[in-house]
């Protein structure tokens, strides 16, 4: 099951669309209230704010369901959030829209509610909102709140994907690797894994690991294999750690280590791979006692760094 992702809060975009916004009515500023809000006053943010939002202003509506979302300068109420994200995606606000589905797929504020989701969803994907599109990928690859429907699911991957969104490329890359909605092909899906990679993410950095381990796609080539292995075991993804503990075990594009494969080993142990607790047991066997001892020490030493 993919991680859809979550609620999108104030960024560049408010400060784009809507810096300058006044009421001649009230005397409130919009940038006043952006102004405050950078400088941790969001007390002032939300006096700034509310009149706009009172008025029709889509971003106030926006930002004040992000203040209460979040709980700045006011009690956490995410009901009344989700009250403010309808009023700014009722005007077709994408974000806003994207962040009411968000609320409706995880029940916050609102019952649960997967057709709502994907109805709020898709209105946000339709205008290019890259989170939504690939939120609305991962409810078509699932059949939640819609029916099931992998061709449907690889075009708004796709979408998000072009627009650079490295869980879309990664999503993407499963696609094409498994023959989801799509001829398999190895080869695209390592070039959506490249991509996705490329941008620090972590899973597609072991993935891309496991072409070049088994030459899925790419040339078989172990030494590129432990490069992305390594990057996605660093960011502490446990599959990628008991893969870089293997090819240290084996010996394969680097010299046989079992101290380093134990350290490996022992840290995807663990996060609960199980083939990594068989691993650890089986190499401790070829291992001195003070061997299992720096193993123990380097996996300690890393845990203390992460």
């Amino acid at each position: 099951m993919m991680k859809r992702k979550a609620v999108k809060s104030i960024g560049v975009l408010i400060i784009a669309l809507s810096l300058g916004t006044i009421s001649a009515a009230t005397g409130a500023d919009f940038s006043r209230g952006l102004n405050a809000y950078q400088n941790g006053d969001y007390a002032t943010a939300l006096e700034e704010w509310m009149p706009l939002a009172e008025l029709g202003d889509d971003k106030a509506q926006y930002n004040i369901g992000l203040l209460y979302y979040s709980g700045y300068g006011v009690l956490r109420d995410e009901a009344e959030a989700v009250s403010w994200f309808r009023k700014a995606a009722e005007q077709g606000d994408a974000d806003a829209q994207y962040n009411l589905g968000v609320a409706y797929n995880e029940g916050n504020g609102v019952p649960q509610d997967d057709v709502q989701a994907v109805h709020w969803t898709q209105k946000a994907a339709k205008q290019s909102q890259t989170n939504a599109q690939f939120n609305l990928g991962v409810a078509y690859s699932e059949g939640k709140g819609v029916p099931q429907d992998y061709v449907r699911a690889m075009s708004w991957f796709r979408k998000a994907a072009e627009q650079g969104d490295a869980d879309a490329q990664h999503a993407l890359g499963n696609m094409y690797n498994f023959g989801q909605g799509v001829l398999q092909d190895r080869t695209e899906a390592a070039g959506w894994f490249r991509k996705s990679a490329n941008q620090g993410h972590a899973s597609a950095q072991s993935n891309l690991g496991v072409m070049y381990a088994n030459g899925l796609g790419v040339p078989k080539n172990h030494a590129k294999a432990i490069i992305f292995y390594r990057k996605a075991a660093e960011q502490g993804l446990p599959l990628a750690q008991y893969n870089l503990g293997a090819i240290y075990r084996n010996g394969q594009g680097v010299p046989q280590n079992y101290v380093t494969a134990h350290k490996w080993f022992n840290l995807a142990a663990a996060h609960g791979v199980v083939e990594a607790v068989k691993a650890r047991a089986a190499v401790s066997d070829m291992m001195t006692p003070k061997q299992i001892a720096d193993a123990q020490a380097a996996a300690s030493e890393w845990d203390s760094k992460h």
